[in-house]
């Protein structure tokens, strides 16, 4: 089977639309799943440019052109739209979340003002509904329906094509503190990133991705958009609540349109080994066109990997189409992976040594310890150092430290953020000066056999009683202590207020679980399966009501907000704040 790539990408995403509406104006580009199951709209890439086009030319005549916008746009094409024709101009989107509640407006407007952006553009049902109910944060602002305009003519001038180092998109990080940063992905890092995620895992003539994260999203917006128009190959999309809903339409489609690459967080294939528990695999699914499963989280989980590969074995779903990775907005997205002909590494590591920053791996039957998933490696023209935090020195192999990056991929920076980007993207490792600047991550990890892993994020990590604990791994504990708890469903913190050091445990349950005195026994199960993973007792597990704690766009629990938000008392009476 061909390489779907061709040997040399389009310099731009913009040009690459160009080229393939002129060379294959009537083949399929994307397909938005109503539901998650029915076709429902098809942009063709000649449909795609002419609609692209015709929001260049508004863009234009509107005076935006070279300038900055907000995009608030629900799952659909019309997004991939409006984004090319952003392109198109010149002008630098910023995708966000449709806002349901004012919290999700004012971060929009926080967004909108941080990059300068005085237009919002959108759909004509989201136009109408910010209107109606925030009207008032929408001061000094244009909203602008794309929906409603019209294609422009075949024989339209063409548009110009923007150069390889124009600011192609902001992408907004999370925002867990409340001062979301946009990161300036230019056209060069997005046909870097592209390049190298092939060169990984290819995408040959027969290739298909399906893809349900939201578009907003890095994850979502290069598996569901880029690297489609990039590579040639159809997406299928569906929207994030149709996978929530039933996450077996993600897998249905997959089967169903012999779907080849598809990409999800960790939380996504636990869920998915829930509902084959709960109600069986569906009738006739069928796996084997699925060569690259992305699974990419801040770790892994091991019981992801194993669940998912074993209760989906009977479809047709092989260990090696698993392939882990790491990667984050300021990357464009990917750093690592693992390949995609061999099955995800699996490291036992002693806890006590990992808990002190050394690897030490744990061989023989009967080794427990604490098992860790390996995110892959990378390419040659992107290149990973694991750093000191405090001291900035290069760490020997089996020593654990901030994962810094260099290499094409690596964004331009904060938009309008000089002093944050110097911090965060012009980092030198001391005592190699000449090796140039790096990408500080936040993420700590190491390197084992010349594979990165990642164990958690450098703010995230508990320190309790003097010992380093990985909050994801408390989390864990908690998660598989009781059915009526679900993956993703916890958030661990220390809090020290000068006097006492307390450990608190956020979790969601379902509501049944709690009635009849079932709070007090729920409780009693997760302090229990802690104490016996981690040796660790918690001092405070609050239950909350599904859905009550704060998430990223791609479903990852935000701690820090989650851990102010019990400070400020939102989930429940205001503890005694810190020191």
């Amino acid at each position: 089977m061909e390489l779907a790539l061709p040997a040399e990408l389009a310099p731009t995403l913009p040009e690459a639309l160009r080229l393939r509406s002129e060379q294959q104006p009537d083949t399929v580009a994307y397909v938005f799943l109503r539901d998650g199951e029915t076709p429902e709209e098809t942009l063709t890439y000649g449909r795609l440019d002419r609609a692209a086009r015709a929001r260049a030319a508004a863009l234009e005549a509107a005076g935006l052109a070279g300038g900055t916008a907000v995009l608030l746009y629900p799952s659909g094409l019309e997004f991939v739209a409006a984004l090319l024709g952003c392109m198109y101009a010149g002008t630098a989107g910023a995708p966000v979340q449709v806002p349901t509640r004012r919290r999700g407006m004012e971060r929009a407007r926080r967004i909108a003002d941080d990059a300068g952006a005085k237009t919002i553009l959108t759909t004509t049902a989201v136009k109408r509904e910010v209107e109606e109910h925030f009207a008032d944060l929408l001061t000094g602002l244009t909203v602008i329906d794309t929906e409603s305009l019209p294609d422009v003519p075949d024989d339209a001038p063409a548009v110009r094509l923007p150069g390889p180092d124009d600011v192609a998109l902001l992408q907004y990080t999370s925002g867990s503190t409340g001062d979301p940063k946009g990161v300036e992905v230019t056209h060069a890092n997005f046909r870097a990133n592209v390049a190298e995620t092939v060169e990984l895992w290819p995408v040959r003539s027969d290739g298909t991705v399906v893809n349900w994260l939201p578009l907003f999203h890095d994850m979502g917006l290069m598996f569901g958009v880029v690297m489609p128009l990039f590579t040639g190959v159809p997406a299928y999309l569906m929207a994030p609540q149709s996978f929530i809903r039933r996450p077996a339409r993600w897998l249905e489609a997959i089967s169903r349109f012999r779907g080849t690459h598809a990409a999800a967080p960790s939380f996504a294939y636990e869920l998915c080994v829930r509902s084959v528990a709960d109600t069986g695999l569906p009738a006739g699914l069928d796996l084997s066109s699925w060569r690259v499963a992305v699974n990419g989280a801040e770790p892994v989980r091991w019981t992801a990997v194993a669940d998912f590969t074993e209760a989906y074995a009977p479809a047709g779903f092989r260990p090696q189409a698993m392939c882990p990775g790491y990667g984050l907005a300021e990357n464009t997205l990917k750093l690592s992976g693992s390949p995609e002909d061999r099955p995800p590494t699996l490291l036992r590591a002693d806890a006590a040594a990992l808990q002190d920053g050394r690897v030490v791996p744990l061989t023989g039957p009967g080794t427990d310890g604490v098992r860790l998933v390996g995110s892959g490696v990378t390419v040659p023209s992107s290149r990973v150092a694991v750093v000191d935090p405090g001291t900035g020195t290069e760490q020997p192999a089996g020593r654990v430290g901030e994962i810094w990056i260099n290499g094409p991929c690596v964004a331009r920076g904060y938009h309008g953020r000089p002093a944050e980007s110097a911090e965060s993207f012009g980092a030198r490792i001391a005592g190699q000066e000449a090796r140039g600047t790096w990408l500080r991550t936040g993420d700590l990890g190491f390197l084992h056999d010349g594979e990165v892993f990642v164990a958690g994020r450098l703010k995230d990590v508990v320190i309790h009683q003097g010992r380093n604990f990985y909050p994801q791994d408390i989390e864990l504990s908690a998660e598989v202590s009781d059915r009526a708890l679900h993956p993703n469903c916890a958030a661990a913190f220390a809090l020290d207020d000068g006097r006492t050091e307390r450990l608190v445990l956020l979790v969601e349950a379902d509501g049944r679980a709690l009635r009849n005195g079932g709070a007090d026994a729920l409780r009693a199960r997760v302090h229990d399966a802690v104490w016996d993973r981690q040796r660790l007792r918690i001092d405070e597990i609050v239950l909350l009501r599904r859905g009550a704690l704060p998430k990223t766009s791609s479903g990852k629990v935000q701690r820090r907000l989650a851990r102010s938000r019990y400070l400020d008392g939102e989930f429940g009476p205001a503890p005694a704040r810190e020191a």
